[in-house]
C-alpha cells in the first residue's frame, strides 16, 4: 500500500502524457486492424511471446532456443505478411487532418457532406417522383418513433436513402429518422396533425411530417410521390414547392444551428462543469 501511494505521488505530467499517447495509439491501432486477418496474427504473436517467456521461466532451454529464433526470424515475416495493414496504417495517417485542421472545421465539413448528401437524395427522388418523408431528430429525442421502425444505424448517404424509399421496398412507405450524420431508423410510423384546416390535397405523408413538427422540435422533408414536390415542415407549419438551393439553405440552417447550440454546452460545461 505505502509502494503504491509512492508510486502515485511519483506521478508527474510528463508520465500522465507518455501513458496517454501510448494508449491513443494502441486504441487506433486496434481500430485498425479490428476484424481484419491482422487481428488473428497479433493473437497468434501475443500466444508465441507468451510461450517464449514461459519457457524461460521453466528453464525449457530448447523449446526456449527454438521460440526465441522463431520471434528474431518472425520480425522480418511480420513486415511481409503485414505489408497491406502497414500500408493501410500509412495511408491513414497521411490522410488524418487532425493536425491539421481545428476540431470546429472537421465538424464544418462533416455537416457540409451531411446536408449535401440529403440533398442529393431529395432531388433525385422528386425527379422521378418517389415519395419520402425524411425527420431530422434536434433536441427532443424521438425514441419511441425510432422503435417503430426498422434500425439501420448508419452513416447518412444519397444512396442509401434512396434506396430506402425505393416503391415495393419494405422500408419505402415510412419515414427515416437521422440525427446529426447517423439514419437512426427507417419505416417509422409518426403521429398525424391534429389541424383540420389543412388543404384536402396533402397527403398522408405531409400530415404525418406536420404532426411530427408539432410535438417535438424536429424537422420534416417531404417529396410527394403525385407531383415530386418538395416540402418541409417546422414547429407546425408547411413550407411547400421548395427548390433545391432552398432546402440545401434550410439544411445548413438547422445543422450550423445545432452545432452552435453543442459548441456553447461545451463551453459551459468546461467553464462550470457539471452540477
Amino acid at each position: 500500500m505505502q509502494y503504491l501511494q509512492e508510486l502515485i505521488l511519483n506521478i508527474s505530467i510528463n508520465n500522465i502524457i507518455d501513458i496517454v499517447i501510448v494508449a491513443f495509439a494502441f486504441y487506433k491501432l486496434f481500430m485498425l486492424i479490428r476484424e481484419t486477418r491482422a487481428e488473428q496474427l497479433i493473437k497468434g504473436i501475443v500466444l508465441l511471446l507468451v510461450a517464449t517467456k514461459l519457457s524461460q521461466w521453466l528453464e525449457l532451454y530448447t523449446v526456449h532456443w527454438i521460440l526465441q529464433n522463431t520471434v528474431t526470424v518472425g520480425v522480418i515475416a511480420l513486415l511481409i505478411v503485414f505489408q497491406p495493414e502497414l500500408r493501410r496504417v500509412l495511408e491513414y495517417l497521411g490522410r488524418s487532418r487532425f493536425f491539421t485542421k481545428s476540431f470546429i472545421e472537421i465538424e464544418k465539413e462533416k455537416t457540409n457532406e451531411t446536408v449535401e448528401e440529403i440533398v442529393e437524395a431529395v432531388a433525385s427522388l422528386a425527379r422521378q417522383k418517389i415519395g419520402a418523408l425524411i425527420v431530422l431528430e434536434r433536441e427532443t429525442g424521438l425514441n419511441e418513433v425510432v422503435e417503430t421502425g426498422s434500425k439501420i444505424q448508419g452513416l447518412v448517404s444519397s444512396g442509401l436513402l434512396i434506396n430506402i424509399f425505393i416503391p415495393n421496398t419494405p422500408l419505402h412507405d415510412g419515414a427515416v429518422i437521422i440525427k446529426e450524420n447517423i439514419i437512426k431508423a427507417a419505416g417509422c410510423f409518426l403521429p398525424l396533425t391534429d389541424n383540420i384546416n389543412l388543404s384536402k390535397d396533402l397527403g398522408t405523408r405531409h400530415r404525418a411530417a406536420l404532426g411530427i413538427s408539432e410535438k417535438s422540435d424536429a424537422v420534416a422533408i417531404i417529396v410527394s410521390e403525385e407531383t415530386g414536390a418538395i416540402s418541409a415542415a417546422d414547429n407546425g407549419s408547411l413550407s411547400r414547392y421548395l427548390d433545391i438551393k432552398t432546402l440545401r439553405t434550410i439544411l445548413t440552417n438547422i445543422y450550423k444551428s445545432d452545432n452552435q447550440k453543442q459548441s456553447l454546452l461545451y463551453k459551459w460545461r468546461q467553464k462550470y462543469g457539471e452540477r
